[in-house]
């Protein structure tokens, strides 16, 4: 009987898992804030602007633009989930990005052309949340060692 080759298996750390699935989170947003239904005044939808008047889940502002941000956001996500030190500079980075949204947010007339993201309370929340939440976990589980949670194996049929 011949033995099969042993495929090489793929290691994750938390910490790249946890930026894989934020990437993946972000890139799924991005697509969502495309789809008409989801996003609700699709018709109303601008390249940037507080006039946009289209709402992904008919919450929160969207543009063309911040679609295209989240796009991005999900694409750096799962390219930088390759390695631990990368992920953690993803979750950590980008959440403080995220918190300098928020605070862009309160400070900004919503109605004026300064919000050219658009960004509405909803999205100020969110954003704060969700930068609180990456800068958190990228700090927690980048200091976790491999030792200390083992690497998250996929397993191959």
């Amino acid at each position: 009987m011949q033995s099969q080759p042993q495929e090489p298996t793929a290691t994750r750390t938390p910490i790249q898992v946890a930026a894989l699935v934020v990437g993946l989170v972000f890139l799924a947003v991005g697509i969502l804030g495309f789809v008409p239904g989801i996003t609700t005044n699709y018709d109303e939808l601008e390249f940037a602007g507080h006039e946009s008047g289209a709402a992904l889940f008919g919450t929160f502002s969207v543009s063309v633009l911040h679609n295209v941000v989240h796009l991005l956001f999900g694409v750096a996500g799962i390219a930088m989930a390759r390695t631990a030190a990368a992920a953690r500079l993803y979750l950590v980075g980008g959440g403080v990005i995220y918190l300098v949204l928020w605070v862009y947010g309160l400070v900004v007339d919503q109605h004026s052309t300064a919000n050219f993201i658009p960004v509405n309370s909803a999205d100020n929340w969110l954003h704060l949340g969700l930068g609180a939440a990456m800068v958190a976990v990228g700090l927690v589980l980048g200091r976790v060692g491999s030792a200390a949670h083992p690497a998250i194996t996929p397993r191959h049929t």
